[in-house]
């Protein structure tokens, strides 16, 4: 048989069997003729149906004909007609492109209102759906998810503030998020995900699909629900910013949750708890997993979550090893002075912040004197924000101090008004020490800029000289090519004789050679400052993508003579072309014996000049090509 059965553990029914018009009945028959028969392949399949294309309604539509359309869908539906979606869709320019927005925000859709919006979905695609606080129940939520998930209608939907959507309409939203492939950013904020609702999202979440950015605040995933999801994100490879704020999450099982996410999981860039029952002891958790980010999280906030100055030890001992964090925001949590002195060295010995928080966190001037000494030491601190705390004259002396030697920070976050002093002139003290603070992040900020455009006119003039070398490498190959294939086709011809050979044996060994490179003579330095002698740089850009700089000073009685012979070897550079002169700023005391280098990134290759040549041998060789007067 096709199915590979064997066919007699069957029984004949008591009447008898029956099959292909052949069979029998009674008991007292033996073995009769059985047969299990299947049709051909041909005739197996019946038909085939090509798929519809849900983008067949959309080829060459007008604004006019969407609006008619869903005129038509709502009379249908016997609803009433949005006046938002009449007006946003007589906005729009493009329909060959995903517009920007369609906003219905507060308006309340129940399910034939989401069923009308088919007509617009099927014809207009957006970035951007905003179904914030539109009472979605759960029949219509189901309907818009499919819509969406099959015309892929948005890029970044709004979900949030629906409360009814219900288990259903949470099912479709994960079947949403498991096949689309344009959803990117999802908003589920004060939308309800609870156990019987959370497995399917969980699901969703397990496989890594197009979502980068999930918002789940406020959705009442504490327990078993966070448990769920963060199983799943551990297999996640997509998703970059993970939003937890405000939903009560503990310092226990919550806590150890996220630590064992933070732990294999190295793609969520942010992860914000802001809001939530942390504790010092869910901090441990925390820190546990966030020894493992070697690269990954770059963003971390714990704002508001009940932390004290002993959960800072764990912090301060995971900090030394992660290497992406760039932001800390430890915000509205009572880390005091000696948080603060803990948190330091952890500060001090990482290498990654940038960013960090410490707003209304309870410090006075001791915690600003251990702030200062972690500025003074971090060449990298861009941000730090220490508004909403007790800091009076000594603080804010420590941290003027520290812009002496710190070059990095560009904005330090203060109260703007000086605090209470027993002393009235310690107030004019504060507002000088605070204007000297803003001045100080002004300078930093000029300096970065000046270093930012120094460097990219560095970039540009280095790729500039590595093309004119590469051009002029090229060019010199060419031509010892040619006059090399030259001379063998004049040995062929005139090798008869002893003496022509003889004539040939030079010129062919000068054409195998590579061309010498006369050096460019300029007649000043640029940048460099007036003095009694005369400067003269020589610029050679040598093989192997290697530029040299030779400075000469010259005294006032050789000018004379100096000059003649830049005018020489100005001439012989007509023959040969020198594409590249790399400037540099020469000190009025230079010997004739000082050399410096400029190394372009390239390959290693033999150069042409070494960098180790004498200055007064490398003047005497071009003097022996141009002219025996020259000094």
């Amino acid at each position: 048989t096709r199915c590979g059965r064997d066919p007699s553990p069957w029984r004949p029914p008591a009447d008898g069997w029956r099959s292909g018009g052949t069979g029998r009945s009674g008991a007292g028959s033996k073995h009769g003729a059985k047969r299990v028969t299947f049709p051909s392949d041909e005739d197996i399949v019946s038909g085939a149906v090509e798929p519809k294309d849900p983008w067949r309604h959309a080829q060459n539509v007008t604004v006019e004909e969407i609006l008619n359309a869903y005129r038509q869908a709502c009379q249908k539906l016997n609803c009433k007609p949005i006046p938002k979606v009449f007006k946003q869709i007589q906005d729009l320019k493009d329909l060959t492109q995903r517009n920007e927005c369609l906003e219905l925000k507060g308006e309340k859709l129940d399910y034939k209102s989401c069923e009308s919006l088919e007509e617009i979905f099927k014809r207009v695609q957006f970035k951007v759906l905003d179904l914030e606080q539109t009472n979605l129940d759960e029949d219509g939520a189901s309907a818009l998810f499919d819509m969406i998930e099959y015309y892929e209608s948005a890029t970044h939907l709004n979900i949030s503030s629906n409360k009814h959507i219900g288990t259903r309409g949470w099912q479709a939203a994960a079947h949403m998020m498991r096949k689309t492939s344009s959803l990117q950013y999802l908003d589920a904020r004060s939308t309800p995900l609870l156990d019987h609702s959370a497995p399917f999202v969980a699901r969703a979440l397990r496989i890594s699909g197009s979502l980068t950015i999930l918002h789940l605040e406020n959705a009442g995933i504490s327990g078993r629900p966070l448990m769920l999801l963060a199983t799943a994100l551990k297999m996640n490879m997509n998703l970059r910013e993970l939003y937890l704020a405000e939903n009560k999450l503990n310092g226990l099982q919550d806590s150890a949750q996220l630590g064992n996410l933070l732990k294999f999981n190295y793609n969520i860039q942010i992860l914000d708890l802001r809001n939530n029952h942390i504790l010092d002891s869910g901090l441990a958790y925390v820190c546990e997993g966030l020894k493992e980010q070697r690269k990954g999280l770059v963003t971390l906030v714990l704002w508001n979550n009940q932390l004290t100055h002993n959960g800072m030890g764990y912090l301060a001992a995971a900090l030394p090893f992660t290497q992406s964090l760039e932001t800390l925001n430890l915000g509205h949590n009572a880390v005091g002075n000696e948080g603060v002195h803990k948190l330091k060295d952890g500060l001090i010995a990482n290498r990654s912040i940038l960013r960090l928080g410490l707003a209304f966190t309870k410090l006075s001037c001791e915690g600003a004197v251990a702030i200062a000494e972690f500025i003074a030491e971090s060449p990298r601190i861009l941000r730090l924000d220490m508004r909403e705390n007790e800091i009076k004259t000594g603080g804010l002396m420590a941290l003027t101090l520290s812009f002496k030697v710190n070059s990095s920070l560009l904005r330090l976050d203060l109260d703007r008004e000086p605090k209470k002093e027993t002393v009235k002139s310690f107030i004019e003290t504060q507002r000088a020490l605070l204007a000297d603070i803003q001045n100080g992040c002004k300078r930093n900020f000029i300096l970065a800029k000046e270093k930012e455009e120094t460097e990219q006119k560095m970039r540009q003039s280095v790729s500039m000289a590595e093309i004119a070398t590469e051009d002029q490498t090229q060019e010199d190959e060419d031509a010892s090519a040619e006059k090399i294939e030259e001379e063998n086709t004049a040995d062929d011809s005139d090798s008869d004789t002893e003496d022509e050979d003889t004539a040939e044996e030079p010129k062919a060994s000068a054409n195998t050679t590579p061309p010498t490179l006369i050096p460019a003579i300029t007649s000043a330095v640029p940048g460099a400052p007036a003095s009694p002698g005369r400067c003269f740089s020589v610029s050679s850009p040598g093989r192997g993508h290697k530029i040299f700089m030779v400075t000469r000073v010259e005294s006032p009685p050789e000018q004379q003579q100096m000059t003649a012979f830049s005018e020489r070897v100005a001439e012989s550079q007509t023959s040969t072309q020198t594409n590249i002169k790399a400037p540099l700023d020469a000190p009025s005391n230079q010997t004739a014996s000082e050399l410096s280098t400029l190394t372009s990134r390239a390959e290693t290759t033999p150069a042409l000049l070494s960098c180790g040549q004498d200055l007064e041998e490398l003047l005497l060789d071009a003097s022996l090509d141009t002219s025996r007067d020259a000094p």
